[in-house]
């Protein structure tokens, strides 16, 4: 058997003392240091780890970013999902294969570079969009690969647009490697607030706040920090995670944060950590996101050496904190908080069964609170501006300010903050309206697992009570217009693929009805539809909705359910788009 490689072996040595919670460090160090993870590593990982060989394999084909076979180390990755796949993805794609020469899902004679299809790449406002390796590119077409090959496209950067009031209000007005540009900005100002108060009074503020969950679950941020904080346990085995693996398309919000704003993160993540009494926190990061990761690395280790992290933070004693960053490697269904956990202990990131809840067995089966990134950085605006200034904006039920990620045919795509209550109609106002002078067609609401709205629902108003009130989620904010000249068919179509794709088949409604479901719209799309697909298509919707185990079996079909209720005509083998 051939030995590893120096550095990995004395990467190895150096992390074997944690065991398996640093399965996915070594994973993402192995491809980096060679492209993939042979036999042979597999097995060096096992015995420094202490994981079974079976198992370390497993971790490794359960993600999409991991490689078992010879693999460049620069893989150039071209999203092809709805946002993409509108603006012109195929083309790029086409124009790839010939200057490269070989086809999707090959690598090049000489090793170089392995090209691939991807879902979503978190930045479906700069679409067409696409990774070489680690370097992000956007408004990509046919004329401009030669320039991305060649590594000359300057690298894309979310900017919001409009007037944010507190979430975005540092973004594109900081250095977001600068902790000392964070705190000429009023950086750290709210977490000194917070301790000069009882986590008792902090928690009261936040639930007067009504801030939810961000992620689209819409859980009460104060309830779920004051159960963690009230359940058993000692501040060494309770847990601050953040949820920053966002994946679904459609869903970039987050990423403005993590790249332009990392130390709001950081700030906001202590600040929970107060609340509820926990010594330890984990951010778990998308592995398509490296500017982000490298960005929140960087803010991690400089608050660090600043005394924002570590023993006695601001001087007081026991307040210790710290944060430990994870990568992911491709796996859209590890946003499920307990997948997310699963991911973090170095296991495939398969959903737990609940109860019990995190909030009491989260991470190591420890008392955890969960938040998205939006949800904890929404928390801190709250205590810096005042609970009277955010309950001034929006409504009773749905106070405050939240973020939408506008993509599709618009003339201005991206981040906008708007105070709850706006409706759709301002929102596609603010964005520039349906762009190049073509007709609104629909508008998918919530993400991949969201719901279509039509025209003449553009009065909707975006607020919790609102939204829920025409069954249209809220979700993460996601709203993703297309035009007239797009057949929705397809667009069905690539939503079916990429929840094929993503189901980590654990539960037997969610894996084989993703497929049925993707066979069904394939053939919508593609080929000629049978006449029995409609009632079929129901019959899965309802299953699989019923009885998945979690959150991505039972959304699944929703998006593809509303626009059969909308356009019924879509499902008639005569139709056109």
């Amino acid at each position: 058997m051939s030995q590893t490689p120096e550095p990995f072996a004395t990467y190895l040595d150096e992390i074997s003392h944690r065991g398996r919670t640093m399965l996915l460090p070594a994973l993402h160090k192995a491809t980096e240091l060679y492209g993939w993870v042979s036999q042979d590593v597999q097995e060096q990982i096992s015995r420094a780890l202490r994981v079974p060989a079976a198992e370390v394999h497993g971790v490794v084909e359960f993600y999409s970013m991991f490689y078992q076979q010879p693999t460049a180390k620069r893989v150039i990755r071209v999203c092809e999902d709805p946002a993409c796949s509108a603006g012109g993805a195929s083309a790029v794609l086409h124009e790839l294969e010939a200057q490269l020469s070989i086809q999707v899902g090959e690598t090049t004679a000489d090793g170089s570079v392995t090209l691939e299809a991807v879902t979503c790449l978190g930045m479906c406002e700069h679409a067409p969009c696409a990774l070489d390796a680690n370097k992000p590119a956007g408004m990509l077409d046919p004329q401009s690969v030669s320039a991305f090959l060649a590594g000359e496209l300057p690298e894309p950067v979310g900017m919001p647009y409009g007037n944010p009031l507190w979430i975005l209000q540092r973004v594109g007005k900081v250095d977001p490697t600068s902790l000392a540009d964070y705190l000429a900005m009023g950086g750290y100002q709210g977490l000194q607030k917070a301790i000069a108060q009882t986590p008792e009074a902090l928690l009261e503020q936040l639930d007067a706040s009504g801030v939810l969950g961000r992620g689209g679950a819409q859980f009460p941020t104060g309830r779920k920090w004051r159960m963690v904080r009230q359940a058993a346990g000692t501040p060494q085995n309770k847990h601050v995670v953040v949820n920053a693996d966002e994946s679904e398309p459609g869903t970039f919000k987050d990423r403005y944060l993590l790249e332009e704003d990392p130390f709001a993160l950081i700030e906001a993540t202590t600040l929970a950590s107060y609340v509820i009494g926990a010594q330890q926190g984990w951010i778990f990061v998308r592995g398509e996101y490296p500017r982000a990761v490298a960005r929140l690395q960087n803010a991690i280790d400089q608050a660090r050496a600043a005394g924002w992290l570590g023993k006695n933070i601001l001087g007081q004693k026991g307040f210790d904190f710290d944060i430990e960053l994870r990568v992911g490697a491709g796996a859209y269904i590890c946003g499920e908080e307990t997948a997310l956990f699963e991911a973090i202990e170095g296991k495939r990131g398969f959903p737990r069964i609940k109860p019990p809840f995190p909030v009491t067995h989260g991470l190591f089966h420890q008392p955890t609170a969960i938040n998205n990134v939006e949800t904890l950085v929404a928390a801190l605006a709250v205590i810096n501006v005042g609970l009277d200034a955010w309950k001034a904006v929006g409504t009773e039920k749905s106070p405050g300010t939240k973020l939408f990620c506008v993509s599709g045919h618009v003339a201005k795509p991206g981040v906008y903050e708007l105070p709850f209550a706006s409706t759709l109609a301002d929102l596609l106002a603010l964005a520039g309206g349906v762009a190049n002078g073509r007709q609104l067609q629909a508008v998918l609401m919530g993400g991949a697992a969201g719901a279509f709205v039509a025209p003449h629902q553009l009065d909707l108003r975006l607020t919790y009570e609102d939204t829920r009130a025409a069954n249209v989620p809220l979700g993460s904010g996601v709203v993703m217009v297309f035009d007239d000249s797009v057949d929705l068919r397809q667009v069905l179509y690539e939503l079916a693929r990429f929840f094929k794709h993503e189901s980590c088949g654990k539960c037997f409604p969610c894996q084989l009805g993703s497929q049925r479901q993707y066979e069904i719209l394939d053939r919508l799309a593609h080929h000629t539809p049978y006449t029995q697909d409609l009632q079929t298509l129901g019959n899965i919707g309802y299953t699989m909705t019923k009885t998945s185990l979690c959150g991505l079996g039972q959304t699944a079909t929703s998006a593809i359910s509303s626009a059969v209720r909308l356009w019924p005509h879509l499902l008639n083998e005569n139709a056109t788009h």
